[in-house]
């Protein structure tokens, strides 16, 4: 069932941003109908930089979704209930490069303002890639911060404006 989409404005968004990424996570996904990936983040940020509403985002190269990233001028996120958990979780442990996400883990993708979201999710948030940058371990200022990268696999920062805020009208719990 395709969802009633209420286009909001991103000042308008309603909850905590904090739980919202960090808990319920996000699938974010780069690409567009022709060729997309997306995979589960808990990692990122809603805010303003510029003067623009704008969302940031950390890929690891080594993630499929790099690729989609670096070769797409939009991304998005979706959330979703806690309903769709299960998705949540099999987007964030298999990769795209070797099995169909969307079919695996029961959701719908769709086109949405150059990329690419899903039908399930209650709220989706479209984004203009207009900065990136690599991790850099030299300005670490807390060294902790490095436990996160055993591997030294750095992530890279894509900040995006956000172009689009759709909020599903009947979200299903």
């Amino acid at each position: 069932m395709k969802p009633d989409w209420n286009s909001i404005p991103p000042a308008e968004l309603e909850g905590n941003v904090f739980e919202l990424i960090g808990s319920d996570w996000m699938l974010v996904t780069a690409g567009d109908q022709k060729g997309w990936n997306t995979m589960t983040a808990s990692w990122g940020g809603i805010g303003v930089l510029w003067g623009r509403n704008v969302s940031f985002v950390f890929v690891r190269k080594s993630r499929h979704t790099y690729g989609f990233m670096e070769n797409s001028g939009s991304y998005s996120l979706s959330f979703f209930t806690e309903k769709h958990r299960f998705a949540l979780n099999y987007c964030g442990t298999h990769s795209g490069r070797d099995v169909d996400k969307a079919k695996e883990a029961g959701i719908t993708p769709f086109p949405v303002d150059g990329t690419v979201a899903f039908e399930e999710a209650r709220l989706v948030v479209t984004c203009r890639k207009i900065y990136s940058q690599d991790i850099d371990p030299e300005r670490f200022l807390d060294r902790t911060i490095a436990r996160n990268y055993p591997d030294g696999d750095y992530h890279r920062m894509y900040v995006g404006e956000i172009v689009g805020c759709r909020m599903a009208r009947s979200a299903d719990e």
